[in-house]
């Protein structure tokens, strides 16, 4: 009976000791987009959520001193987005890639839809569809081209076309614009 006693706080004050300090930060931001068109009013609800963890260290952990500095560690971010359609469908985009590109000389913008994501410009008077594909690629649609995109480790956009003409693969790179 003591031994069991005895292995159970054993086992409890090992927890203890494994128990490790962090800084958590839990930010979700909730954004509701209402489209009025023929059909009526449609709501699209973009849930982001985006958790900050870092570990607490102290710079001189083994001194007596009672107050300790803090040494500063890197900060993990890990963010999820959450789109609930029309239809009440939910996706989940580990990496939400709306924002603003150029090529050409030209300005893009990237937003999140429905089942993917939309490009359009000043100049288009339709948006282009970026449609996710199964091998972590993209399908880009217009009514006069169909490519094959991806995102670089920049965050850059790349779209690969081909030429049947010339039997080559034309490549076009729409580059990420930061604020």
């Amino acid at each position: 009976m003591k031994t069991i006693f005895f292995s159970i706080a054993v086992f409890l004050l090992s927890i203890q000791q494994q128990a490790q300090n962090t800084n958590v930060t839990d930010v979700t931001k909730t954004t509701i987009t209402t489209v009025k068109d023929s059909d009526g009013e449609k709501q699209i609800i973009k849930k982001q959520e985006v958790q900050e963890v870092q570990n607490i260290e102290f710079q001189n952990a083994d001194s007596n001193a009672l107050n300790k500095d803090m040494k500063t560690t890197p900060i993990q971010v890990t963010s999820t987005t959450q789109i609930t359609n029309p239809d009440g469908t939910t996706r989940t985009v580990d990496i939400d890639r709306s924002s603003y590109y150029q090529a050409n000389g030209k300005q893009y913008e990237v937003k999140l839809d429905a089942a993917g994501y939309t490009i359009s410009s000043a100049q288009s008077k339709k948006p282009a569809l970026l449609r996710k594909t199964s091998t972590n690629s993209y399908i880009y649609s217009t009514k006069y081209k169909t490519a094959i995109g991806y995102f670089d480790t920049n965050g850059n956009l790349i779209l690969e076309t081909y030429d049947s003409k010339n039997d080559k693969v034309m490549v076009e790179t729409f580059v990420k614009v930061t604020p």
